[in-house]
């Protein structure tokens, strides 16, 4: 598997960087900004290999075109997309290697129309799986639907849903207290979400990012992976003043409650 290591950019994103191992290559996900990356580089002393993309936003590629300016390499991404820089594009089913791992894609258009997951399936019992996931799936929440309606998030949430419980969720913004307030919110007397709470405060107190999460946690504390789930069904069904009956009717339901929340 990779090593992941985090590194802050703007206000709450991350920029995932990779690490290969056997060498000191590494690829980064989503560089909205250069200097970060480029810092980090110098100070590890460590050669950047590939760049990996989700989605279009400035936030998540502002930075690729000065990173090739300091040597040229490989940028994957979404096929189509209106960012155009990418020239390794990728659709759905495709899949990518990287330093001896295979990443496998998937089109998870919601929060925009481009975008992409990469997840990294485990060889051995001992190791997690890994899903590099951009803005579509946050921990205890997910993102705005700019681009894309309900369903295909819905579609999206049943996709990571089905992956397996130990994988671990690399989104793309420390958004968690703000989106745990509003899980708890929808489910109150949700222990899971309670406990989540208190972990991702004591984290955020010491500094330290509250992700990766996992999808067997997301599962138990995401109202937008639980929209099955009769206590948020209860709870999106009230909010809207009327009975909501499909996943994605919830999700809808859930998704304008959160932008207002």
């Amino acid at each position: 598997m990779f090593q992941v290591t985090p590194i802050p950019a703007f206000n709450d994103n991350y920029i995932w960087l990779l690490a290969d191992p056997q060498s000191n290559r590494v690829a980064v996900v989503d560089p909205g900004d250069a200097q970060p990356v480029l810092t980090y580089l110098q100070q590890h002393d460590l050669r950047l290999a590939a760049i990996l993309i989700t989605h279009h936003h400035q936030d998540h590629t502002g930075g690729v075109a000065r990173l090739l300016e300091t040597g040229s390499v490989p940028v994957y991404g979404p096929r189509p997309s209106p960012f155009g820089g990418i020239d390794h594009p990728l659709q759905d089913s495709d899949s990518l290697e990287l330093f001896g791992q295979r990443l496998q894609i998937r089109e998870v258009p919601a929060h925009t129309l481009d975008h992409i997951s990469y997840y990294c399936a485990a060889q051995t019992q001992e190791q997690r799986p890994q899903l590099f996931c951009g803005d579509t799936l946050f921990l205890a929440g997910c993102g705005r639907l700019f681009e894309g309606n309900a369903l295909q998030l819905q579609q999206a949430m049943d996709y990571f849903a089905d992956l397996p419980d130990a994988t671990e969720v690399y989104c793309t913004h420390e958004y968690s207290l703000a989106n745990l307030a509003f899980a708890e919110a929808v489910e109150p007397d949700n222990g899971d979400i309670q406990a989540a709470i208190r972990q991702c405060q004591a984290l955020r107190a010491s500094d330290t990012p509250t992700l990766p999460s996992h999808i067997g946690s997301e599962k138990k504390i995401n109202p937008f992976m639980r929209t099955r789930t009769e206590s948020v069904k209860a709870s999106a069904s009230q909010h809207a003043g009327s009975a909501l009956d499909t996943p994605a009717d919830i999700m809808a339901a859930l998704r304008q409650w959160k932008n207002q929340y």
